[in-house]
Order: C-alpha cells, then sequence, then structure tokens
C-alpha cells in the first residue's frame, strides 16, 4: 500500500507518499481499501501540530474517507468482507489502504457513491447536532448560516431547510452567494460588500435570526452576535476564520441569548446511541434527496498538496475529495 506520512508535523510540505507494509487487522478492526478520502480543516491543523489531537509519529492523516472491506479483524459481526463503508477515525485517510476500528465504520446503502460518502459524516453530524440537538431548531425559526458556502455551511443550509427553518446565508462572495441560493438558502448576505447588522435587520424586520450557525469565528462573530434575536442560540462551531474574538458578558444578558459551544466528536463517544439514530436520520434523508454534499472538485489521492494548498486560498464551495 501506498499512504501520505506525517514524520514531522511542521506542515503539509513535510508530508511523503511512501510505500508501506499493509498492516492486518486487529481485534475490532478491519482494513480498508480507501476509494475517497475528503479534506477537512482538522486534517490541516493536524500536520502543524495545532490539532488537540496529537497522533503518535509517523501517522497518515484524512480524517474521513470511504472505501470497502478487504478484511475483518477478531469479533466485528456487523460488516463484511466487500461491503462499501464511510469512516471518521480521525486518521489513516489519505493513503490507498488503513486500519479502522469497525464501531466507527458506517455501512453504506446501495446508491451512496463513495465521493459523497467521503464527504457526508463530519459535516453533516457536526451540523445536524449542532441544529437539531443543541440549538433544538424548530420548523419557522430563522438561521443565519455563517461561512455558507463550505462544508459545514451548505449541510447547514440544507438540514436548516429539511427541518423547515429560514435560512439566511453569509458568504465571502458573490459566487458562493449564488451557490448557497442553489441549495435552497431563502436569502444571502456578502459579507465582503454588505454590512451585515443592517442586512439582517432588514431581512428578520429588525428581529434578528433566532439561531447563528458559525464555523468561522474571527471578525464576524461580534456583529453577527449582536444581531441575535431574543432567546437566539449562538452555535459556536469552528475558528476557520481566524483568532477567537473576545465576546463580552453582558451580549448574553442583553438579548437574553445562549452561547451554545458544538462538539460532535465527544456526543459520538459519550451518547453513541443517540449519534448513531442522528447517522440513520441523515442517511434517510440523503435517500430522499434531502442533503447531499456539495463537491468542489475531485482530485487525484497523489496531488493532496494542491489540494491543501487550494482549501487555504479559502476559494472552495463544499468539500475537497482526493480519490484512488
Amino acid at each position: 500500500m501506498h499512504a501520505w506520512l506525517c514524520e514531522n508535523p511542521t506542515g503539509v510540505e513535510a508530508l511523503t507518499w511512501k510505500e508501506v507494509p499493509t498492516p492486518q487487522p486487529g481485534p475490532g478492526e478491519v482494513l480498508i481499501e480507501i476509494k475517497a478520502a475528503s479534506l477537512n480543516f482538522p486534517d490541516l491543523l493536524i500536520v502543524q501540530n495545532k490539532y488537540q489531537m496529537k497522533p503518535a509519529l509517523p501517522f497518515v492523516p484524512g480524517s474521513e474517507y470511504a472505501g470497502t472491506v478487504q478484511a475483518i479483524g477478531e469479533g466485528v459481526t456487523h460488516l463484511k468482507m466487500g461491503q462499501n463503508v464511510a469512516c471518521l477515525s480521525g486518521t489513516g485517510g489519505f493513503g490507498t489502504h488503513t486500519l479502522a476500528p469497525a464501531k466507527l465504520c458506517m455501512p453504506l446503502p446501495e446508491h451512496f457513491p463513495a465521493t459523497d460518502a467521503a464527504a457526508f459524516i463530519m459535516t453533516y453530524a457536526t451540523s445536524h447536532h449542532a441544529l437539531v440537538d443543541r440549538a433544538a431548531l424548530k420548523a419557522g425559526e430563522t438561521v443565519l448560516v455563517l461561512g455558507a458556502a463550505g462544508g459545514v455551511g451548505t449541510a447547514a443550509i440544507q438540514i436548516a431547510k429539511a427541518v423547515g427553518a429560514k435560512v439566511i446565508a453569509a458568504a465571502s462572495t458573490d459566487e458562493k452567494c449564488a451557490l448557497c441560493k442553489e441549495l435552497g438558502a431563502d436569502a444571502v448576505i456578502n459579507y465582503s460588500t454588505e454590512n451585515l447588522r443592517e442586512a439582517l435587520k432588514t431581512l428578520t424586520a429588525g428581529q434578528g435570526p433566532d439561531v447563528v450557525y458559525d464555523p468561522v469565528g474571527g471578525d464576524i462573530a461580534e456583529p453577527a452576535f449582536r444581531s441575535i434575536a431574543w432567546r437566539g442560540r449562538y452555535l459556536i462551531v469552528g475558528f476557520a476564520g481566524g483568532p477567537k474574538p473576545p465576546r463580552p458578558l453582558k451580549f448574553p444578558v442583553v438579548q437574553g441569548a445562549s452561547l451554545v459551544g458544538v462538539f460532535w466528536g465527544d456526543f459520538a463517544k459519550r451518547e453513541p446511541q443517540a449519534n448513531a439514530n442522528m447517522m440513520r436520520t441523515l442517511a434517510d434523508w440523503y435517500a430522499q434527496g434531502k442533503v447531499k454534499p456539495v463537491i468542489d472538485r475531485t482530485l487525484p489521492m497523489s496531488e493532496l498538496k494542491a489540494a491543501y494548498a487550494l482549501m487555504g486560498t479559502r476559494s472552495v464551495k463544499g468539500k475537497l475529495v482526493m480519490v484512488n
């Protein structure tokens, strides 16, 4: 097998494509022949030694992937040889094969292509957990999605619409805003050219959004929070836009609002049955055409460094997917 090895976590340039022995699965593991793997923001942080999880060296990055089960370890009963699965294991995806914990593998129904499956779990699980579980979003409420043309943003638009909410999508270019409209957003704001607070006042008749979905942070967070509706819920999903901004504690008091942390990874570990139920719902929604990953483009696995460079330009809409 071949894989991108991180032997020194100093950045993307230190990754090397190498031939390594194909491992055999131990108890509770399966060997997966990888067909596709998506690029997520943590995949950049982990090779820069900036992510909370710091795997032993050397390691193969690539948190999310899909492929076919090639070998099964002792004690694995819910998977079989030749079965197509998707997995989010944190590492291992950027190669031709990987060992994965069987309990983290999602069996794929028919007509669920690997490119979609590799871009599904992280963004849709995060967004569903945030909007439905943490924010208790209801039909008829208004959601502001920041960074709406990215991976989790596009998933959030689709999930909010599936729930029956009104969606205001905010993105940094007209092209990205157009994509958000295609995905079902009721209104869009280009926050590079428009005043976010003034636009939200107009679009919500001065009431503000009931829920703010924020995977961006940075300078846009404070005006978004200041615009929130009474009893609004501000979902802190991530900080892709830069350093965490200070948020004076008076803001939640004045608005009667809640700051809500979103950490789907721990939710999945602490509440596995609830997470499994959620993933079944999302798989059903995919089959019904309610949700579908937005794939900016696919690239050969050998072009991983080029994919990282594209992600750094912030021009990507949806997800980048590497294919073997």
